[in-house]
């Protein structure tokens, strides 16, 4: 059985929780009055922080590597996929592919395809509900642009959730991009958004979930 890999984004949260939590169910247990409240607190205790490590896990995977394909940058299930007017960097029309994370997804952020990051801006914003379209644009979130080798753009939204108030991105512009390489993080539920060109050819629809380094989104033309 292989090791469980943790993110170095979560070993502080981790070790905070951890520390947290045992200072509680000690003091349950030292000045707790009843067995079934120090069984309860306990057992929450002991959920927690498995859960805070499984959150952080990093999976072991071997990437879906091919420059004609637009690969998934997130697990997650697909909300959206619609045609749009692009205007922060495209300015024009362009295919959007939405993938909204639970709490149990994996939540790395992988490029999606390699090249040249080309564009690269963070937003400040509010925290609405992930899943909602205009969450795009109002929620605080990062956007990146890679032009890939064959001069094909494609661009991805780390968005922030009602929950998710940490975007961690480690792209930055004039940086070289490699296809499922690791390109941020997002803490505790959030979306991606992909905005490939009207050419591409869409590979998802709706309500399909996706895996991160493997599944392939569009195949860009």
């Amino acid at each position: 059985m292989s090791r469980i890999k943790i993110h170095k984004e979560g070993r502080r949260i981790i070790l905070a929780n951890l520390i947290l939590w045992v200072a509680v169910a000690i003091a349950i247990w030292l000045w707790g009055d009843k067995d079934t409240t120090k069984i309860v607190i306990t057992s929450v205790a002991l959920f927690m922080s498995v859960f805070i490590l499984y959150f952080f896990r990093i999976p072991e995977r071997t990437p879906n590597l091919d420059e004609s394909l637009v690969i998934s940058p997130a697990d997650g299930k697909v909300v959206n996929v619609r045609e749009i007017e692009e205007t922060e960097y495209f300015n024009g029309p362009c295919r959007q592919i939405s993938v909204f994370l639970s709490f149990f997804n994996v939540h790395i952020t992988w490029f999606p395809v390699g090249g040249l990051v080309s564009y690269y801006k963070y937003h400040p914003g509010k925290y609405l509900f992930a899943f909602l379209p205009k969450s795009s644009v109002k929620n605080e979130h990062t956007t990146v642009v890679v032009k890939t080798n064959n001069g094909a753009e494609v661009m991805f939204r780390q968005i922030a959730g009602i929950v998710a108030r940490r975007i961690v991105c480690y792209a930055d512009q004039g940086d070289d991009a490699v296809q499922a390489s690791e390109a941020g993080f997002i803490k505790f539920g959030s979306r991606l958004d992909i905005f490939v060109p009207m050419d591409a050819e869409i590979l998802v629809k709706i309500g399909d979930k996706v895996r991160g380094q493997l599944s392939a989104l569009a195949k860009l033309n």
